[in-house]
């Protein structure tokens, strides 16, 4: 088990050992054996996929922009699957700051905003709150930040 206090601060990256996957409107967006997770304080893990695993073409860039204090600036995405479309559903950094220059191009999805996120065969929940879209498993133990009341953690 791996409680999220644990986690350091700045956040580290590491490769995932588990297969990857995201859904939305039936459609698979993304399957990878390949994604990194970001380990942060206080948070589940971030799972960011390499470009080349996700289905770009279901992806529309949104006006939606974050500042991180560690990775630098974000850019969103609004999903597309036929009449189905969920906003600001994944973001990416496409010039992270040098430290964290492997996330460049990969892509995180929140869980609350798709249809299931998958490690393996383990269905992803989502993370409280509607900011952070850390992926809680049966894996990691909280509490974590993000619900109502959290945000002075």
């Amino acid at each position: 088990m791996e409680s999220v206090w644990d986690y350091p601060r700045p956040p580290r990256v590491e490769p995932c050992a588990r297969r990857v996957r995201v859904e939305f409107a039936g459609v698979t967006l993304a399957d990878s054996t390949r994604a990194l997770r970001v380990l942060e304080t206080s948070q589940p893990p971030g799972i960011y996929i390499p470009p080349a695993d996700v289905a770009g073409e279901h992806m529309r860039a949104s006006t939606e922009r974050t500042f991180c204090e560690w990775k630098g600036s974000a850019c969103y995405f609004d999903l597309e699957v036929g009449e189905r479309r969920s906003a600001a559903a994944a973001w990416h950094y496409p010039e992270p700051v040098p430290r964290y220059a492997e996330l460049a191009g990969h892509v995180a999805f929140y869980p609350a905003r798709v249809d299931a996120c998958w490690l393996e065969e383990e269905r992803a929940r989502t993370n409280p709150g509607d900011f952070y879209g850390g992926w809680v498993t049966s894996e990691i133990a909280g509490p974590f930040k993000g619900a109502p009341g959290t945000a002075h953690w």
